[in-house]
C-alpha cells in the first residue's frame, strides 16, 4: 500500500495544484478575499499565486522536473501562508473559524509532501 501512496504522490500533488490554479482564475473572489490587506494588488497576486500552482503542478508532474517541482511546490506552500492566516482572522462563525484554524497546521505536512516529492524528482524511487 505504501508502495501505491508513494507512486501516486506526485500524480496527486500535480492534481491538487492544477485544480486549484484553474479555481484561482475561474472564481478568483474567493482567494482575493483572503489576501491580507498589508499586501498590494489582491487581483493580481491571485493570478500570479494562480499560475504559480499550474507551473507547480507540470513541474511535479513531469518526472525530469520533479525535484524542482516539489522544492517550488513547498515554497509556494509557505508563500500562501499568510493568506491562509488571513481566512482565519476573518473567519465569523465558529464553525468556519475551527475549519480555518484547523486548516493552518496543515500546511506543515504540505510542505513536507512536497519536499518528499523533490526528493524522488527525475523518476528516482522514493525513499522510506
Amino acid at each position: 500500500m505504501a508502495s501505491r501512496w508513494k507512486r501516486a504522490s506526485p500524480a496527486l500533488l500535480a492534481g491538487g495544484l492544477a485544480t486549484m490554479g484553474v479555481l484561482h482564475f475561474a472564481t478568483p473572489k474567493p482567494f482575493v478575499k483572503i489576501i491580507p490587506s498589508w499586501l498590494p494588488a489582491p487581483e493580481a497576486l491571485v493570478a500570479a499565486s494562480g499560475a504559480a500552482e499550474l507551473a507547480c503542478a507540470a513541474l511535479v508532474a513531469i518526472p525530469k522536473t520533479r525535484g524542482l517541482g516539489g522544492l517550488a511546490t513547498a515554497a509556494l506552500f509557505v508563500g500562501v501562508f499568510p493568506a491562509n492566516c488571513q481566512m482565519a482572522l476573518d473567519a465569523r462563525t465558529t464553525p468556519s473559524k475551527a475549519i480555518a484554524y484547523g486548516r493552518l497546521p496543515l500546511q506543515v505536512p504540505l510542505v513536507a509532501w512536497a519536499l518528499s516529492v523533490s526528493r524522488r524528482g527525475a523518476g528516482r524511487p522514493a525513499r522510506c
